[in-house]
């Protein structure tokens, strides 16, 4: 039995769908079935409740022979470290009682980099804490996801995508169904130990003004890149509902982009995932801006 957290996200509903295809026997930790595709509830084991719960966990994991952890983000978290680390506590206890063999963790790049990270940081915390039940453990350590991109779908339709870092700043990018299928290589293995990051570049490397070039090829009108104010991003969370804490270890992530945390390690055909950032942008961001214009 393979148990998946965070079923209904970008990386967990294509993980999962990846799963069944193989008929691999799937268990999901959900909040609300209810945003489960239908063949999901019929076809998966369905525990409902939090994976931040003990009871939850200790229904989940019973039998369990490999473990998807994906801890979301709490934005109102006192720090980064409650909403990775402490959260993900009856996670790594839940492991030990019911001694699952093998655990893959969604991490992220700069592992050892020494650089303050505020997510980044409380994620590598929590690789930690899991290495520490003693199961064998895979952290695919991730850089920036492209699906992001998709949040600004309204101001890329009026020509402009927009970050912090500058203009012409190269970064690695992945997409979520790429990290998805790794995901699900690993899960569908029974063979491999130990306990190790998996240190992932994604398609490609591409600055924003590049993202913008790309855009504008594939939807065939202008799009411009505006860099944003970092100063601005902390206030606007908070006014988003985010804690302080919280606002800040997303600016303390941005910064550590921009000093390079992704860029440490070398790019390489193992490291190398599929898809490139116009393979994304013309199977979900051209459909997402068409279907804004409608």
């Amino acid at each position: 039995m393979i148990v998946i957290t965070a079923p209904t996200g970008q990386i967990g509903s294509k993980l999962v769908a990846t799963l069944l295809r193989h008929d691999e026997p799937v268990r999901v930790v959900v909040r609300d079935p209810g945003r489960l595709p239908a063949e999901v509830r019929q076809r998966a084991e369905v525990v409902v409740g939090s994976h931040r719960d003990p009871d939850v966990l200790d229904r989940a994991l019973d039998g369990a022979e490999a473990l998807f952890w994906l801890m979301p983000a709490a934005p109102t978290a006192s720090s980064p470290y409650e909403a990775y680390v402490t959260a993900s506590i009856p996670g790594a206890d839940a492991v030990v009682r019911h001694a699952v063999p093998r655990v893959v963790i969604v991490s992220a790049l700069g592992r050892g980099s020494q650089i303050y990270a505020g997510h980044v940081s409380a994620s590598h915390a929590m690789e930690d804490l899991f290495r520490s039940t003693g199961a064998h453990v895979r952290a695919l350590a991730l850089p920036t996801f492209m699906d992001n991109v998709l949040r600004q779908v309204a101001s890329i339709r009026e020509g402009e995508v927009s970050g912090t870092v500058p203009a012409g700043f190269r970064m690695p990018w992945i997409a979520t169904k790429d990290i998805a299928a790794l995901a699900a290589g690993y899960l569908r293995d029974r063979t491999w130990t130990g306990q190790d990051s998996v240190e992932v570049r994604g398609g490609e490397d591409l600055s924003h003004q590049e993202i913008a070039d790309v855009l504008t090829d594939v939807l065939g009108t202008p799009v411009r890149f505006r860099r944003g104010d970092r100063a601005a991003v902390g206030p606007f969370l908070v006014g988003r509902g985010f804690s302080e804490a919280m606002a800040r270890s997303v600016v303390d992530m941005d910064l550590a982009g921009e000093r390079g945390i992704n860029n440490a390690t070398p790019r390489t055909p193992e490291n190398t995932t599929p898809t490139t950032f116009r393979e994304f942008a013309e199977e979900f961001v051209r459909p997402a801006v068409r279907a804004t214009q409608e």
